[in-house]
C-alpha cells in the first residue's frame, strides 16, 4: 500500500511543509491587503481545522496502523496550523506589542521580546502537555511527537533569530508582527547554533535509526514522517546562514506581496 511506503511518507512530509506553508503564508498577506478585520476573520475561518486535529487525534490513539499514524500526524500539523494562523495574524501573540527600544540589552532584552509572543508559546505549550496527557500509554503516539517535534524546532529557530545569524528575512512578517522584527539580530552565530543543529541532526539521526529497527509498517511511516520534518527543521536552520534565498520557494505564490517594514535590521537590532 502507498501509505506504507517510506518514500512516500518521506516526499509527502516535503510536499505538506512546503504547502501549508504557502497556505498560510498566503492567507496571512491577503488579510493584510484587506480591511482591519480580516485576520480576525482568518483566525475564526480557521477554527474547523483545529477542530479537525483534536478529533483526528481522538480517533487515532488506538489505531497503530499506516493510516492511523497519517491521520495522527496531520491532525499534530491541523492543531500546529491554527495555532500559527492565529500567530500571524495577530491574534494570540503576546502582551508587548511595540518595537525593540533602542539600546535594550541582556536579559530585559530577551523578557521583551519573550513578552511579544508569550500567549503564542503558552498556547502551544498548553497543546504540548494536553497531547501528551492524551497519548500517553496510546498505541499510537506520533500526534505528540509530531507536534514535540515542530515547538521544540520553532523554539531553537526563535532563538537563534534572538541570538544572531547571518542571513534573515523580514519580508514575509505580516503587518500585525511588524514589531518583531528589531528583536532579531542579524550577525555573525551564536553559540547556541552549532548546538541546536547538532541536536536537530541528531534527531534525525535517532529517527533513521528507529525506521530501520521498526517492526510494523504504522512505526516505519510514522518515523519516517518524522524523520523527514526533522531533516526539514534542519534546512531550516542553515537557510539562517548560507546564501541561499529561501523565500523563493513561496514568493511565487504572492505576486503582489510587498516587504512589511525597510530591511534595516542591522541598524534595528541590538545586541545581548
Amino acid at each position: 500500500m502507498m501509505l506504507e511506503s517510506p518514500l512516500f511518507a518521506a516526499l509527502s512530509a516535503l510536499l505538506l511543509w512546503w504547502a501549508s506553508t504557502g497556505v498560510l503564508l498566503w492567507r496571512v498577506h491577503v488579510a493584510d491587503r484587506g480591511h482591519g478585520d480580516q485576520h480576525t476573520l482568518s483566525v475564526i475561518l480557521g477554527l474547523p481545522l483545529f477542530a479537525a486535529g483534536v478529533l483526528g487525534v481522538n480517533a487515532t490513539l488506538g489505531d497503530p496502523s499506516a493510516l492511523g499514524v497519517w491521520l495522527a500526524f496531520l491532525s499534530a500539523l491541523a492543531l500546529w496550523g491554527w495555532i500559527e494562523l492565529a500567530f500571524l495574524s495577530g491574534v494570540i501573540t503576546g502582551p508587548n506589542q511595540a518595537p525593540c527600544p533602542p539600546g535594550l540589552r541582556g536579559a530585559r532584552r530577551f523578557w521583551s521580546a519573550f513578552a511579544t509572543i508569550a500567549w503564542h508559546e503558552l498556547a502551544l505549550l498548553a497543546t504540548l502537555v494536553t497531547l501528551g496527557a492524551a497519548t500517553w500509554g496510546a498505541e499510537n503516539a506520533f500526534a505528540f511527537w509530531t507536534f514535540a517535534l515542530l515547538f521544540g524546532a520553532r523554539i531553537s529557530a526563535k532563538l537563534n533569530l534572538f541570538l544572531g545569524v547571518p542571513r534573515i528575512n523580514t519580508d514575509f512578517l505580516p503587518r500585525p508582527l511588524a514589531h518583531l522584527s528589531g528583536y532579531f539580530r542579524q550577525g555573525p552565530v551564536s553559540g547556541f547554533f552549532p548546538v541546536s543543529v547538532t541536536l536537530l541532526a541528531l534527531t534525525t539521526g535517532c529517527f533513521i535509526e528507529r525506521i530501520v529497527s521498526a517492526t510494523t509498517p504504522g512505526a516505519t511511516v510514522g518515523f519516517t514522517l518524522l524523520a523527514a520534518l526533522s531533516a526539514l527543521a534542519l534546512l531550516e536552520h542553515w537557510f539562517m546562514v548560507w546564501r541561499v534565498r529561501d523565500d523563493k520557494l513561496w514568493r511565487w505564490l504572492l505576486p503582489d506581496a510587498q516587504p512589511t517594514q525597510p530591511k534595516r535590521l542591522q541598524e534595528d537590532s541590538h545586541g545581548l
